[in-house]
This record gives C-alpha cells, sequence and structure tokens, in this order.
C-alpha cells in the first residue's frame, strides 16, 4: 500500500510543461505552475495513507483521541441521532434567516458551557471560523499584533480585516511581542489614548512547531504596557482541544484563562474526529460575527447532522471517555522523546547535523507536552527520511512550503490516543536506521553523490514512467 502510494506520488513529480507546447495555453499555464512545486518534489496530491487500512502505524493523522480509529465517534454519533430520528438533513438558510433552528442554539450553549464562556457559535470550518473572526473583530482605529506562525485561515481573515495596522511579533519570543505592543501604542495615538483595541493573535499549540504559547507571559506584558486595558486576545485553540486542559477543554482552561480571553476558537475535525468549529466569546462577540462577518451571513447554516457529530464529540469529552486516550498522549510523547534521546546513533546524527527534534530539549521540566513532534532534517534528506519510514510501515508526511517557510521543511509526527509504546519504539528504530544509513553516507564522503536505499527505490519508480 505504501509503495503504491508512493509510486503514484512520485509520478506526479515529473514535470509536465515541457511536453504540452501544442497544448491549449490555459491549460500549459496552469501545468507550467504546477511544474514549479514539481522541480521541489513538493507538488500535493491525492494521497490514500496506508494506515486507514491497516497496514501502517498511524503518526500523520490528526485523529489525535484515536476516536475515528476505534470507532467511539460513530457510535456516539449515531446514538445522538438516534434520539431525534426525524432530523432533518438540511438547515434551510443562513443563520440570520431559515437556518436557525432550537437543536444548534441547545448545542452551542453545551459549548460554551464546557469551555467556560458566556455564548458560542458554531460554523463550518476552523478556516471559515478565521475568516469570520479577522473580518469581523477588528474595527477601524483597531490593530492586530499576531505570532508570525499563525496559521494562513488567520493570514487570510486579516487582508479582509477593518484593522489597517497589522504588526507580526517573532514566534514565541516574549520580548520580541513587548516591543510589537509599544511599537503600536506609539505609532496609533487613538490606541494610546484607549478608544481603540489591540487584538493579539495567538496559538494554543503551533502544530508545525509543537510548542505551546506562553500566554500567561503575554497577558502580564499587555497590561503592563496597555494599562487602559485595550489589549484582546484571540486564541486559537485547533490543537488544543481535545489534547490540553481538564476532559480536552484546551490551553486556556488548563490555565484557568477563560476570563482573560476574549475570543477562542475550538475546531471539531481534528481530536473530536468530526468536523466544523466553534467561536467563543460574549455575547457583543457574537452579534458582532453574525452581523459582520460576510462568511457566517451568506452561507448556509451548519446542518442538523454537523451539530450532532459535534455534540457527540463533546458528549465524549464531557464524561471523561477520552481521558485515558488524552492521557495516553502525554506518555507517549515524553517515551518518544526518552527513547530516542537515549540512542548513541541519534545524538550522532544530532551533533552532525543531520536530523534534530528543537522540542525534545528540556521535555521532561514541562508540565505538558504537544501531540505534534517536527522532525527537522537537511533539506535535501527531508523526502528521503519520508520515503524510509513509509516503506518500513509508518505513515508520515513532509511538511513543505507554502505551509512552512522556504528551506524550513520537516516532518511533523502526530502522536495519538491509541497509539502504544511499541509503535513508538518501532518509530524510534526506524529513524535511528535512517540516522545510521545517513552517517554512513555522510562519513564515506559520497553525500552528493550517494543516495539512501528508500530513496533508490522510489525514485526507480519514477523512472519506470
Amino acid at each position: 500500500m505504501a509503495e503504491a502510494m508512493l509510486a503514484s506520488w512520485i509520478k506526479n513529480q515529473k514535470l509536465k510543461g515541457p511536453g504540452m507546447k501544442d497544448a491549449p495555453v490555459f491549460d500549459r499555464n496552469l501545468e507550467e505552475a504546477l511544474d514549479v512545486r514539481r522541480a521541489d518534489h513538493g507538488m500535493y496530491t491525492r494521497n490514500k495513507s496506508a494506515w486507514k487500512t491497516g497496514q501502517a502505524i498511524d503518526f500523520c493523522s490528526n485523529d489525535l483521541l484515536s476516536l475515528g480509529k476505534t470507532g467511539q465517534i460513530r457510535t456516539a454519533f449515531f446514538e445522538e441521532l438516534s434520539r431525534h430520528p426525524n432530523f432533518p438533513l438540511y438547515s434551510g438558510g443562513s443563520r440570520l434567516m431559515d437556518g436557525n433552528y432550537e437543536y444548534i442554539e441547545q448545542v452551542e450553549q453545551e459549548v460554551a458551557d464546557f469551555h467556560g464562556a458566556e455564548t458560542a457559535l458554531i460554523v463550518g470550518s476552523g478556516y471559515e471560523a478565521n475568516g469570520a473572526i479577522y473580518s469581523a473583530i477588528p474595527r477601524p482605529g483597531d490593530a492586530i499584533v499576531y505570532d508570525e506562525l499563525v496559521h494562513a485561515s488567520t493570514h487570510d481573515g486579516m487582508t479582509h480585516s477593518l484593522s489597517l495596522c497589522k504588526m507580526p511579533f517573532r514566534h514565541q519570543d516574549v520580548d520580541s511581542f513587548r516591543e510589537t505592543l509599544v511599537s503600536v501604542m506609539d505609532s496609533q495615538p487613538l490606541i494610546k489614548q484607549g478608544s481603540r483595541s489591540i487584538i493579539v493573535s495567538v496559538e494554543s499549540v503551533y502544530s508545525m512547531d509543537g510548542d505551546t504559547c506562553p500566554i500567561e507571559e503575554l497577558l502580564e506584558i499587555s497590561k503592563e504596557v496597555c494599562p487602559k486595558g485595550n489589549v484582546v486576545f484571540c486564541m486559537d485553540e485547533a490543537h488544543g482541544t481535545g489534547v490540553l486542559g481538564p476532559k480536552g477543554a484546551g490551553l486556556v482552561s488548563a490555565l484557568g484563562l477563560e476570563k482573560e480571553i476574549a475570543l477562542r476558537l475550538h475546531t471539531c475535525g481534528k481530536a473530536m474526529a468530526s468536523t466544523g468549529a466553534v467561536i467563543l466569546g460574549n455575547s457583543t462577540v457574537r452579534n458582532s460575527l453574525m452581523n459582520f462577518a460576510r462568511s457566517v451571513i451568506y452561507t448556509t447554516a451548519p446542518s442538523f447532522p454537523i451539530v450532532a457529530g459535534i455534540r457527540a464529540g463533546y458528549g465524549l469529552l464531557k464524561t471523561g471517555a477520552t481521558q485515558k486516550l488524552q492521557d495516553n498522549i502525554q506518555h507517549l510523547v515524553k517515551h518518544f522523546f526518552k527513547s530516542i534521546t537515549s540512542r548513541p546513533v541519534w545524538n550522532k546524527a544530532t551533533e552532525m547535523g543531520i536530523l534534530s527534534i528543537p522540542v525534545s530539549e528540556d521535555w521532561d521540566s514541562r508540565e505538558w507536552l504537544a501531540h505534534c513532534v517536527p522532525l527537522w532534517t537537511r533539506q535535501r534528506y527531508n523526502y528521503w527520511l519520508v520515503f524510509h519510514l513509509q516503506l518500513s510501515g509508518i505513515s508520515a508526511f513532509p511538511i513543505d512550503y507554502p505551509t512552512v517557510p522556504k528551506g524550513q521543511s520537516r516532518i511533523r509526527l502526530m502522536f495519538h490516543g491509541a497509539n502504544t509504546e511499541a509503535e513508538v519504539e518501532t518509530l524510534v528504530s526506524t529513524i535511528c536506521d535512517f540516522a545510521r544509513e545517513m552517517i554512513e553516507i555522510e562519513e564515506s564522503g559520497e553525500a552528493g553523490l550517494k543516495v539512501p536505499k528508500a530513496a533508490q527505490q522510489v525514485y526507480a519508480l519514477m523512472a519506470d514512467v
């Protein structure tokens, strides 16, 4: 299965533009644009992961609590539907017209109560939620200060914002955050006077880097720099939902900061294995979203089955049915760090700059760890390591530009509630086997000439095209 997937993928990386001189200009221009991706083996394709058929170990999917794999969410979903045998398949229109109904409002309040928020608004996806937030909430004269590594959907949302002042700060850098706030205060007199606001955009877990937001420090700095209290925070909990906090309520709930954060975004398509997203805030925030967010106004409201899936997922969280799975993720990530850093070959590969896991530093001193662990290697080795993992029965994928900055490709390992210690040991051994092979190649002086065995096997597939 993995070999078939890799064969399909590698064949799709072959340049097409040069052979399309006589093709319609419309198609040729598109293929030439795709060739830019193909040249770096970076063209996205429709993959069929081997783990879904049981032929590989899942270290890549967003099914974080394994509710999809184990069927728990399906069982809870069907039970929820059975309690409403005459449910409609449709919503009937926009939330502002025929698309509002009692069930969605009931579930929204249940979700708000679970997270300790005043209100909740269900939307179609996390991408849609960030678009709604940043196009609707910042008012003219407000400023947006954001961590430079926030989601692409946040950036896209900000392009539609009424705020003209948008300033990033260096990722997780509290000193940079302070400097950025000071700069905004100095350049925006209405904000300095306290008649306009600064909206700070951060994420609980940055999934491409595997670190968690130092939100308590950021809050303290904001109060010091802006004593008029006109700095508000928007926390994207897409990768914190289900994984961090009491019963998976997220980082904000873990730290007891529910009253300190103006907006929170929780997605339902990752740990809860469902679909949709929820925006938390007070009634003013909710009313503003429903009146100013075009993605809420001009789209059909979430249907009953979508909302039932969300309620089923939250039901599992609320009853504690997912607590052991949440705890197991923490245990497995710690086990992975302990196991791989104890291997001499790993330490040698790290010293040589072949492989590294930045978030493994001081892992044993942290209260909790993220489920996503980015594995860094030399840029030209990134795909070679993916080939090695896939052919060894481990599902993992490379993360490339534009998801991450150019030259910073990596492999994102995702740990799940249903993974086991034995599977983690297999992962560690497989990575170390690759490290051993690459050390031998580099020490032989043939690093620019010799290709590892797994890569040879995959490139041979391209030659057969």
